[in-house]
């Protein structure tokens, strides 16, 4: 299994910084490893049970996954689950109030490959911290506007 850990402050208000990343559409705004992604139950409002498809680009290739809202509570976690026919993703997202009206975001994302891919799974962390790195920079430059 795979892992990326990262932390980063907003200084947009917890709940502000919760409704963009529950609507996971986002990620292909702070993500540039993230083709598209498309919330696939329509105009619906964001509940536990959305799901967004999320094309990543590699090296490679591209590579669709499947994300399920699994948990949400409002302005403190979220949680989403990625799916395709090699892996699975966990994504947990947590949003804590800084004191000072802004937020921390804390992303741990796991992923685990299916069948025998799991044999590439050290190469696949290597790969993963770098694209996490990259991530972390988008999600920090998304989430405190430049003025």
């Amino acid at each position: 299994m795979a892992s990326y850990a990262a932390t980063v402050s907003s200084t947009r208000p917890p709940d502000e910084v919760f409704a963009y990343l529950a609507d996971f559409r986002s990620v292909a705004e702070w993500d540039p490893s993230v083709r598209s992604a498309v919330h696939l139950n329509g105009d619906d409002p964001i509940t536990v049970g959305a799901i967004f498809r999320v094309t990543i680009k590699t090296a490679l290739s591209e590579i669709v996954l499947d994300y399920t809202t699994i948990e949400l509570e409002p302005s403190d976690r979220i949680v989403l689950r990625g799916e395709n026919s090699s892996m699975v993703s966990v994504d947990t997202i947590v949003i804590r109030g800084d004191g000072h009206g802004g937020a921390t975001v804390s992303y741990d994302a796991k992923i685990e490959l299916k069948g025998l891919r799991k044999l590439a799974g050290p190469l696949l962390g290597l790969a993963f911290k770098r694209l996490g790195d990259n991530a972390r920079d988008g999600l920090r430059d998304n989430l405190n506007p430049r003025c």
